[in-house]
């Protein structure tokens, strides 16, 4: 039966508009090798700096593949945003460290973040929020093997 909207569709013009406005940002010159994914791993990795993570973790946290993973962290190793480094507890285990270059794109990808989520926040109030992450999670769980399908 045919929808007025898709969710799909609706979900991809917003991320399009997303990706437009970011690039139409200073900090888009400043950091433009390490947009999109690299960007969200800079930031978890940031927020994370406390812990051991490691690939594994990236593919749970972003719900990638091994393979698409295991190609960005060579990437970004290669661009000089990350290294991988042994730990004592298991020798077949690197643990992923941001570098110098690495925390500084984080600073400036923080601003940026920050205003581009009071910009779209706007005019929207908390409730109207808080059913729109419910429904976004509902559609997660969905996607994932909790509702019927697999990654």
């Amino acid at each position: 039966m045919p929808h007025d909207k898709y969710i799909g569709m609706e979900l991809s013009k917003v991320n399009n508009m997303i990706r437009r406005d970011y690039s139409k940002t200073d900090i888009k010159k400043k950091v433009d090798d390490a947009t999109g994914k690299n960007g969200w791993i800079i930031g978890y990795l940031a927020e994370n700096s406390d812990k051991d993570i490691f690939q594994k973790d990236i593919e749970e946290r972003f719900y990638l593949r091994r393979s698409t993973v295991s190609n960005m962290i060579q990437l970004m190793e290669k661009k000089g945003y990350i290294t991988r480094e042994a730990v004592s507890y298991d020798a077949r285990l690197k643990k992923l460290t941001l570098t110098p270059k690495a925390w500084e794109i984080q600073r400036l990808m923080l601003r940026n973040i920050i205003d581009h989520e009071d910009k779209m926040r706007r005019n929207i109030a908390e409730e109207e929020l808080c059913v729109f992450f419910n429904v976004l999670e509902k559609i997660q769980r969905n996607l994932t093997d909790e509702g019927g399908t697999e990654k």
